[in-house]
């Protein structure tokens, strides 16, 4: 187990670097034209891909670095760069963890390669889990997956919605319900390869912020996909339905609390996100302070910017503090009794939208105006408060288990 510091070691602080190079060579400069164009930014993709960024390869180092704080140093510099384009950057990541966490060593071997293309050929994937009636309640799932036996196919109809690169992927990993009354229990998780019939777009969301990755409905008409595309295997599935089935007859309860710890162990890489993010606006608006004169002085000598600018490092700071705190949990198998990575997610996408905000107040009516980056900051933040649960659902959550009560 590896102790926990607050220091990152000479390997980690060489990443960071290299990473906020990145965002602020590669990124940076290109966030205001791919926020109003809403496209997916290929060309920053195939760059990171050139440069090693965009590869399954370099987020498992980072996945399997041994104090936790891997993943979140890399979203903190990524984010910090353009919430809009480092989303799409590490979009096809939540497709290729999915197939990681559930696949055989032959579908992870086939699959992955796809999902990322070549740096002269990119692709991304999506990972289509939330439903236009099931986001939060993901037992209310509608998408069905039933198994044709004399074909040895799944037949998948639904429709997902959210769905980061949906349509666009070259790889789909969709969430199904196999078996509707084991709730969420009773879900799978498919592979709809390039091409397949009955696979389309549907909606793409014109969005308040993180333009510049793509948001769309994925529609499922009558898709049909071979038994090897469900993940782990039928023999395993049919394992996993039997218990679940045998748990939900002894205790319900106590199978959705354990589906929920999963859910928990993710949220504070969202939180880094967040993290970087925040403290972009914060780095614009003290720059914006020490610069800009009003009245024969830096406005930062007047007590009611210098506060606000002394409140959001706070934040900030310990924002990430909760963040790394949960990852080092996460890592080291340490459980989390206090709902900590809920904990970690909820400040730091709150301190997020609160530290963007200020930023354009420090500049006023420029911070206003699209010609400063504070005001799409703020635009981006605001889906930290929203996707991987609610700030609502962070709260019940964190309230259940500190009380002891179960988490529906």
């Amino acid at each position: 187990m590896a102790e926990f510091t607050m220091e990152l070691n000479d390997e980690q602080r060489e990443v960071r670097d290299w990473l906020h190079g990145f965002a602020a060579d590669v990124i940076r400069p290109a966030a205001a034209e791919w926020d109003e164009r809403e496209e997916t930014p290929w060309p920053v993709i195939q760059e990171a891909a050139k440069v090693g960024i965009y590869s399954l390869d370099f987020y498992a180092q980072q996945y399997f670095d041994a104090t936790g704080l891997g993943i979140p140093m890399a979203m903190e510099e990524l984010f910090w760069g353009d919430a809009g384009i480092a989303l799409s950057i590490v979009g096809t990541g939540l497709a290729a963890v999915g197939v990681l966490a559930n696949g055989t060593e032959e579908q992870i071997g086939t699959w992955i390669p796809q999902m990322y293309g070549e740096p002269n050929d990119v692709k991304v994937a999506a990972f289509c889990s939330s439903e236009p009636d099931a986001g939060s309640d993901v037992a209310s799932m509608r998408t069905r997956a039933v198994y044709d036996e004399a074909k040895d196919e799944w037949v998948i109809n639904g429709t997902k919605t959210w769905a980061t690169n949906g349509g666009i992927a070259n790889v789909h990993v969709v969430v199904a319900s196999v078996d509707p009354g084991l709730g969420s229990k009773g879900h799978a998780s498919f592979i709809v390869p390039p091409g397949t019939p009955g696979l389309t777009q549907g909606q793409k969301f014109k969005k308040h912020g993180i333009r510049a990755s793509h948001t769309a409905e994925v529609v499922l008409d009558g898709v049909r996909v071979p038994g090897s595309c469900l993940l782990g295997g039928k023999e395993k599935l049919d394992e996993r339905l039997a218990r679940a089935r045998e748990k939900a007859r002894k205790g319900g309860d106590r199978v959705k609390n354990a589906a929920m710890a999963t859910f928990e162990a993710s949220r504070p890489a969202v939180g880094a996100m967040a993290v970087g993010t925040a403290r972009a606006a914060y780095e614009v608006a003290l720059d914006y302070a020490r610069t800009r004169e009003q009245f024969g002085r830096p406005i930062i000598d007047n007590q009611g910017v210098a506060f606000q600018l002394a409140d959001m490092r706070t934040q900030i700071d310990a924002a990430r503090l909760l963040v790394w705190r949960a990852s080092w949990m996460a890592v080291n198998g340490r459980p989390f009794e206090a709902a900590e990575g809920s904990m970690s997610k909820l400040f730091a996408s709150e301190t997020a939208k609160k530290v963007t905000a200020q930023a354009i107040q420090i500049l006023g009516g420029n911070g206003y105006t699209r010609e400063y980056p504070v005001e799409r900051m703020h635009r981006d933040a605001g889906i930290y408060t929203i996707f991987e649960g609610t700030s609502e659902i962070q709260r019940l959550v964190i309230s259940r288990t500190i009380s002891g009560m179960p988490i529906r």
